[in-house]
């Protein structure tokens, strides 16, 4: 984070020796984006998992927008709503038979309402979910299966058989046909996707508030900095700051970069790095950071240590007086490196809610365990309902729709699971 910076009214000039995270920087300027569930896999640009199909997304916080992101979510959440759109009347035009009054009307299983739902459902499948088609052919060719290789496989059997039924009726033997036509599928390939998709906006959007406070306090950093040149000093933006560059601070300016001090003299208010609450004198030599527990923490059963930018006599002081297991002062080198290597950044100055993140990540372990419960459950009983292994036994067969909207919701159950995490008493 940028320092607030009170120098005398020359100023403070400063070799920039290493660029805090700012503004300005993308993927062109060497931004990776790797998968949550495999880190392993990363690349310069965004795109799906190889191995699951999740949306790949930045490894490291970076202020400024969440274009990419923001990016994904939009085009998900035009692909459900069009899908939705579409998709209802399909599904009232397929499950019209089952309704008392109008299970008599001709068009009800009339050519006018079949090919409306060959029409519709051809939209919904080919368009809203071909990022869900183009996942699950991935996998496929890849030979490393998941969730999409599921959906692809179900919404391709069921539109692909439907199609067929629709365009060559001719081929199917007597016994599938009823009223001279074979059954279709259509609103089960389109319900489908439309529950597929979402989920898929679940979870975009869960995960575009994902270290949202960190970037606006990235955010922070001013967009320019004061360049020294021969001329004279001179504005320039921050992306266009290279290593090695003389900056000047002026009296009341943040420091824009990390760098040391190569002429002048300055105090230098780093409270908001250090914890260090009066102001730090800065000479020539001297580094500059662009842009520090507890009470009752031990009932959680956690050795607390402290790593602290302060000098070793206040951190000492500090220690005693919290009762910490363990204490390290003078700690570099500074904010940034420190908010991207730890395991949870504190946004705002209450120590106490420490505790709720241990209580938080705890009861975050719990709905990782139940969700890893409801997604083998629906597994163990939907895949061998689905592939008929009743059907011998007592004649049970599972329908394509109620199969695939069983798998999808899973998906939806687990998000709602992990949406109860809001209400956890931290």
């Amino acid at each position: 984070m940028p320092v607030k910076l009170a120098s005398d009214e020359s100023g403070s000039k400063v070799a920039h020796g290493s660029r805090s995270t700012a503004k300005g920087e993308s993927s062109a300027a060497g931004t990776i984006y790797t998968c949550p569930m495999h880190p392993e896999v990363q690349q310069d640009h965004p795109g799906a998992c190889p191995k699951c199909g999740m949306a790949l997304e930045q490894k490291t916080v970076a202020a400024g927008t969440d274009g990419d992101e923001n990016a994904e979510l939009r085009d998900m959440t035009k692909r459900f709503w069009f899908g939705a759109a579409l998709a209802l009347p399909v599904l009232g035009l397929a499950m019209a038979h089952l309704i008392p009054a109008l299970a008599r009307q001709s068009w009800v299983d009339g050519g006018v309402s079949r090919w409306t739902q060959f029409a519709l459902a051809t939209l919904v499948v080919g368009w809203a979910g071909w990022p869900l088609l183009r996942r699950g052919w991935r996998s496929i060719v890849t030979w490393r299966l998941n969730m999409f290789t599921l959906i692809s496989i179900g919404v391709g059997a069921a539109f692909v058989f439907s199609a067929v039924a629709m365009l060559m009726p001719g081929i199917f033997p007597p016994m599938m046909r009823r009223k001279g036509d074979v059954a279709i599928y259509f609103e089960s390939a389109a319900v489908v996707v439309v529950l597929v998709l979402f989920g898929q906006v679940l979870e975009l959007r869960a995960r575009s508030r994902t270290g949202s406070a960190i970037k606006a306090l990235l955010n922070l950093a001013p967009p320019t900095a004061r360049q020294v040149a021969p001329g004279g000093d001179r504005e320039v933006p921050l992306d266009q700051v290279k290593v090695g560059d003389w900056l000047r601070v002026v009296p009341g300016d943040r420091a824009p970069v990390d760098g040391v001090v190569v002429e002048g003299r300055s105090s230098v208010e780093e409270s908001m790095i250090t914890g260090e609450s009066l102001p730090v004198e800065k000479t020539v030599g001297d580094k500059v950071t662009g842009g520090t527990v507890n009470g009752a923490l031990h009932a959680l059963g956690l050795r607390l240590v402290m790593l602290t930018g302060d000098n070793r006599r206040t951190a000492a002081a500090v220690a005693k007086q919290l009762g910490l297991d363990a204490v390290e002062a003078e700690i570099e080198p500074g904010a940034d490196v420190a908010m991207q290597s730890a395991g949870v950044t504190l946004v705002r100055g209450d120590l106490r809610d420490i505790a709720k993140v241990i209580r938080l990540s705890r009861a975050t372990m719990r709905n990782i365990r139940q969700n890893l419960f409801f997604a083998f459950l629906y597994n163990a009983l939907g895949i061998p309902l689905a592939a008929g292994v009743l059907y011998p036994f007592v004649g049970l067969l599972l329908s394509p729709m109620i199969a695939g909207a069983a798998m999808s919701l899973s998906s939806v159950s687990v998000i709602g699971n992990a949406l109860r995490l809001r209400k956890v008493r931290l």
